[in-house]
């Protein structure tokens, strides 16, 4: 396994190991992701096999611009506009696959649906250009676990089981795409994102709620009950600390106090990180898997994480805390 900082070169590199059947990690806005041919299903099949993925579990189809996601789902006039206002960008779409769509069955876990989005990232659309093709691509970690915004955090889980990590810095959103059900007569988003579903509402001029159940045979990425989680439990809504537990804060931790005796500031480094000390959830989103990775430690009996306001991005932060911590 190979990481390259993503140029002209490697990106075209990169395009010709999917072609040939391989399996790239890449840069998109929302988290890293695991690419393959999506057209090829013996391709799609190794990230099922690298990430230790459930074959039930739908994958996102990443495509160059709306036309190309024309020629596989049919985009209904509500599709339409929601990809006039967010695409390129952090959504994804549930749409009927075409009759003629020449994606392998195994994305849409044998449903007749078909998850699909344009991303905004200059090297993903780069790369997507020089492949000609759509891509599949989860997330670039093992199934349940933390996703991964960082090229180090892909090389720690996935490491010789991919061809190529296309590396460019850190992923600006820090959180996986929205995802937007249109397949049904109601619009329904299924995984919280950047894009809330307010925003959607104004678009299609109807109110768009959130479906927050969990399923055991998912029709979006992101619906398992237990996902994106550390190897240590995680507690929420933290008002003080229990001795060994490590602190994630969001805003002010001058308050918090550690059981027994002690506070915040006393813990070291390593076990003390603030999503934003400023209460901007922005920046908690982009925040949020990187340090869950760097709190994730062995000798942490586990993470303490304060309350995130559950509203804007904080439903989608707030999503996959509790799935985490399920």
């Amino acid at each position: 396994m190979a990481i390259k900082i993503a140029t002209e070169k490697t990106i075209r590199e990169a395009a010709a190991l999917i072609k040939e059947g391989g399996l790239v990690v890449f840069p998109t806005e929302t988290v890293y992701g695991l690419g393959a041919n999506a057209l090829d299903g013996q391709a799609v099949a190794r990230i099922f096999e690298a990430k230790g993925r459930p074959q039930f579990n739908p994958l996102i189809i990443h495509v160059c611009d709306e036309a190309a996601a024309a020629e596989l789902v049919v985009m209904n006039e509500q599709a339409r506009l929601v990809s006039s206002r967010f695409w390129p960008g952090p959504l994804t779409m549930i749409l009927p696959r075409r009759d003629d769509c020449p994606v392998s069955d195994l994305c849409s876990a044998g449903l007749p649906t078909l998850a699909v989005r344009v991303p905004a990232h200059p090297v993903a659309c780069a790369l997507l250009k020089a492949a000609g093709m759509p891509v599949a691509a989860p997330s670039a970690n093992k199934s349940g676990t933390l996703s991964a915004t960082t090229p180090v955090d892909v090389s720690g889980t996935l490491g010789d089981a991919v061809d190529m990590i296309l590396a460019a810095g850190s992923c600006p959103v820090g959180l996986e795409s929205t995802v937007l059900d249109l397949s049904g007569g109601v619009p329904l988003v299924l995984r919280p994102g950047a894009v809330t579903a307010a925003e959607i509402s104004a678009v299609l001029g109807e109110e768009v709620s959130y479906d927050r159940g969990d399923h055991e045979k998912p029709k979006s990425p992101g619906q398992l009950l237990r996902h994106y989680a550390p190897s240590i439990p995680l507690r929420l809504n933290a008002i003080d600390l229990e001795p060994g537990e490590a602190l994630l804060a969001f805003g002010s931790d001058r308050f918090m106090g550690i059981k027994g005796g002690g506070s915040a500031k006393d813990l070291p480094e390593s076990a003390r990180e603030n999503l934003s000390e400023s209460g901007d959830l922005n920046e908690a989103a982009a925040n949020l898997f990187a340090m869950l990775h760097a709190l994730d430690q062995s000798d942490h009996k586990a993470i303490a994480v304060m309350n995130i306001p559950d509203q804007g991005l904080g439903i989608a932060i707030n999503d996959r805390l509790s799935r985490a911590a399920d």
